[in-house]
């Protein structure tokens, strides 16, 4: 009897796991498409879910940053911006959406900081830099001595 009770608790335990395991990447992808839907509210609910489950999930993060940006919470978006850095230092995207926010707060030391790292680790948004470069220079006081 003693090993049936045994079998049992291990098979719950294996559906269990594998629930637990096969929810993490569900609640990401669902909540992409809900992203890619304009449906905030519920993509924000399912990625906060996903990061219960997977603390160091960058991309569930970034998209939380993206939300956060759609609905002008700057403060917010820059939470999740920095969490997402924490976990992959090279995610080139959330490096942009930060200088932008740098250069919205006129922080330019900031932006030059993180361009640096952005050259180094671009690989599909190089060009945004240039851009952002370009207008850094048109911002910047000239110095007529």
């Amino acid at each position: 009897m003693k090993n049936i009770f045994k079998i049992i608790t291990l098979i719950l335990f294996l559906v269990f796991s594998a629930n637990i395991v096969s929810s993490k990447e569900n609640f990401f992808d669902e909540a992409l498409k809900m992203y890619q839907d304009k449906e905030y509210d519920d993509a924000r609910f399912l990625l906060e879910r996903n990061i219960v489950f997977n603390p160091k999930d960058a991309k569930s993060y970034l998209y939380l940053a993206k939300i956060y940006n759609h609905e002008e919470n700057q403060r917010k978006e820059e939470y999740n911006l920095d969490t997402a850095l924490l976990i992959e230092p090279n995610n080139e995207e959330a490096i942009l959406m930060l200088m932008k926010i740098a250069l919205k707060k006129s922080n330019y030391a900031k932006v030059k900081d993180l361009s640096e790292t952005f050259v180094k680790v671009c690989k599909k948004l190089c060009d945004e830099n240039d851009e952002i470069q370009e207008s850094l220079k048109n911002i910047e006081p000239k110095n007529e001595s």
